[in-house]
């Protein structure tokens, strides 16, 4: 019983890393665009540290197939593409825009180094014209490192809202505002949502992370990978980035019971306004949708968040915590450990549950032939002074076979033939039954507990000697 209850719990325990592997992998797969996100890795002994941002947007302007506005925007196409250095004049007002805003989420680190790279591509079919647009910013953070002694490092967490509201014009390309990118480079997509509730969605800048600022770090998923520090990894050939070094990481951007990641999406219908290249009245839905902000921030050791004047922070350490993660500490986390007992509690109450349905299923009683239908004797015979106890036994009657013989068996006896019922026995039947065993010279035995059944001077039944009779 222990044995099949640890096999079912087993089987919880598997189907539930299953989907839930499954659910990332498809979550993965259809994600429309990346939102905001972020990448960075961050080293306390040299307070440098390189960054990615990425930040993107796709917009649907939808309308009926074959009418008006599909005639004028279907087969239409348009990329701008570019990127530009931290030497460039607009770059360098981006990135003291940035600082600008960290220091209002009161920061002390600053971007420098930065550089951007731009993408806007735009494709007109029969039913709809998608608008793509995409930012990438890398450079370095500076100045995360607050404080520096030989037990811990307190690491700055508070400049990740990298956000900006004014244009960033990069190359005559307004990289932040994607409805300045239709009004210079397509005047007559510009003229179609110009002043309507659609103009408005199109407004809203792109360069924009505030919510990963606004998500705590608590809320964050930790890791945190020893592996550079264990002795038996060094003769797999560690890289020497991981080599002598902890690594702790924390990621947002994924769903689970505590945290419910979903897509952003902003909606206008425009119906009935009229445009200088389009005949009649114009009708036509915008939604515009951005996937929930992601971002990985790694530092190399272990790192316990906290608050310092109102900004998150990191004290890192070279290594764990003495017993971190060993259940025997109390360190192991709580919900694991009520997690796994709940899901032993559900394997067994279904592993018990189904047996008890299969119980109820079973039949009661007496099962097979009812022993009052039996008839035994012995088969053993004395052989000295030495006796065994062995017999046989049979049915009184041979009806169950009567009534479930093979209908093959049936098929080639005459459906009208009838046979007659037995006669009332006699004195005559009876002498001639015993006399099979006349010759036996044997003691009479009507109960059958010896080796014959009767002889001529018994005065066995009839019914029992013809039933015998033809055994011997």
């Amino acid at each position: 019983m222990f044995y099949i209850a640890k096999n079912a719990i087993g089987y919880v325990y598997a189907f539930t890393y299953v989907a839930l592997l499954s659910c990332l992998l498809v979550a993965g797969a259809v994600a429309p665009s990346l939102g905001a996100q972020l990448e960075i890795e961050l080293d306390p002994s040299v307070d440098s540290a390189p960054f990615k941002m990425t930040y993107q947007r796709t917009v649907f302007i939808e309308y009926e197939q074959g009418g008006n506005v599909a005639t004028f925007l279907d087969g239409t196409k348009l990329a701008l593409e570019g990127a530009a250095g931290p030497e460039d004049p607009a770059v360098q007002r981006l990135a003291a825009g940035l600082n600008e805003k960290i220091r209002s989420d009161r920061s002390l680190a600053s971007v420098d180094d930065l550089s951007v790279e731009y993408g806007f591509y735009m494709t007109g079919r029969d039913v709809n014209t998608s608008l793509d647009f995409r930012v990438v910013l890398t450079g370095n953070i500076v100045g995360y490192v607050i404080v520096q002694d030989q037990q811990k490092t307190l690491v700055d967490l508070g400049w990740r809202g990298l956000s900006l509201d004014e244009p960033v014009v990069i190359d005559g390309v307004d990289v932040n505002i994607p409805l300045n990118i239709l009004r210079d480079h397509d005047p007559a997509i510009y003229e179609l949502v110009r002043g309507t509730d659609a103009g408005r969605i199109l407004s809203m800048p792109l360069i924009n992370a505030d919510f990963i600022l606004e998500m705590p770090m608590a809320r964050w998923h930790f890791l945190f990978d020893p592996t550079g520090i264990i002795e038996d990894s060094k003769k797999s050939g560690l890289s020497d980035e991981l080599a002598g070094r902890v690594i702790s990481g924390w990621s947002m951007g994924t769903s689970d019971i505590f945290v419910r990641q979903v897509e952003r999406e902003w909606s206008a219908t425009v119906d009935g306004v009229s445009h200088p290249d389009i005949p009649g009245e114009v009708s036509y839905d915008l939604v515009a949708r951005q996937a929930a902000d992601s971002g990985n921030i790694h530092i190399v050791g272990f790192g316990s968040l906290d608050t310092l004047d109102g900004v998150e922070i990191a004290g890192v350490t070279a290594e764990a915590p003495e017993g971190f993660g060993d259940p025997a500490t109390g360190d192991f986390p709580v919900f694991i450990i009520y997690g796994m007992a709940g899901m032993a509690a559900v394997g067994g109450g279904a592993f018990f549950m189904f047996s008890n349905r299969a119980l109820k299923n079973e039949k009661r009683g007496q099962q097979g032939i009812d022993p009052r239908r039996l008839v035994s004797h012995q088969t053993s015979a004395a052989s000295g002074g030495y006796q065994t106890n062995r017999g046989e036994a049979h049915l009184r009657d041979f009806a169950d076979y009567q009534q479930t013989r093979s209908y093959y068996e049936r098929a080639g006896q005459p459906a009208a033939q009838h046979t007659p019922p037995p006669a009332p026995a006699s004195a005559e039947d009876a002498a001639c039954a015993c006399a099979v065993s006349a010759g036996m010279d044997s003691e009479c035995d009507c109960q059958v507990r010896g080796s014959c059944l009767c002889d001529a001077a018994c005065g066995c039944p009839a019914e029992t000697c013809r039933e015998y009779a033809g055994s011997m």
